[in-house]
């Protein structure tokens, strides 16, 4: 992707509107997922930097984190190196309700794990042959299952990962893993064309989320998964806030019997 223009960044007074708008139906997602007892399942793939963990903290700010949780699994310990490779993420899917949310997922092997040598050829090989089974097997049980890739140039992520390496609040997310995807871009190019090419299925294909600007790949993956689950509004129960009833002469201890935060506000 080296050379490729930069796409426009969207116009806030755009973006805004739209992500709150996109937010409010996520939002009615949630409940028919509620009400259904559906299951779905959200993976976020792509390169370091591409825009995955903004996103999916869009998609997550306004849902209800017993409904919709994270899961950002992390390397595997040495009991799980040991277990079928699929079973650490098997333990992550979603009960009857409920919404899991993958940042990076099974697909850390046909990725990171190969490229950087943390696999062997043949573990590699047996994942791309067992993961479409094991995708088909999950959608044949009932999980909605929808996986998005976040395309970005060789130039935007550099510049992403100087604006970490300057930014005090961001520099965690920075790693000498991110780094070294620097100077391995074609193997990383190569490794996700093969990925793709073995488990883009139709039961469950790969959707490319240009992300070069965040903003339009943000809007553009919220609306696209909407468009894909038949979804439809939950009535909300009727609620009605109870009148507050009378004092029955209850009185609050002194406030110097308890220790307060101390007003760090009031000296701004």
């Amino acid at each position: 992707m080296a050379g490729k223009k930069a796409a426009a960044t969207l116009p806030r007074k755009v973006y805004e509107p739209e992500l709150l708008r996109l937010q409010t139906e996520l939002v009615k997602l949630q409940e028919w997922v509620r009400a259904e007892g559906a299951r779905v399942v959200i993976v976020f793939e792509g390169r370091d930097a591409a825009g995955k963990g903004g996103t999916i903290k869009r998609v997550a700010e306004h849902l209800n984190p017993r409904v919709a949780r994270i899961a950002a699994l992390p390397k595997p310990t040495e009991r799980q190196r040991t277990q079928w490779y699929f079973q650490r993420y098997v333990e992550q899917l979603p009960a009857a309700g409920e919404i899991v949310l993958f940042d990076r997922s099974w697909y850390n092997r046909a990725g990171v794990e190969h490229v950087m040598g943390f696999c062997t050829k043949e573990e590699h090989q047996l994942f791309l042959r067992q993961c479409p089974i094991f995708e088909r097997m999950l959608i044949e049980a009932g999980i909605l299952l929808r996986k998005y890739w976040f395309s970005v140039s060789d130039a935007v992520q550099q510049e992403r990962f100087r604006q970490r390496l300057d930014d005090p609040t961001r520099r965690w997310k920075l790693s000498p893993m991110d780094l070294e995807s620097i100077t391995r871009w074609e193997a990383y190019s190569r490794a996700k064309d093969e990925m793709l090419v073995h488990t883009d299925i139709s039961e469950a294909p790969w959707y490319v989320v240009e992300s070069d600007d965040k903003r339009r790949a943000r809007l553009n993956m919220i609306a696209h998964l909407l468009s894909t689950v038949p979804y439809h509004e939950v009535p909300p129960p009727v609620l009605e806030l109870p009148h507050r009833p009378p004092s029955t002469g209850y009185v609050r201890p002194p406030r110097d019997l308890q220790t307060y935060v101390p007003d760090h506000a009031a000296g701004l």
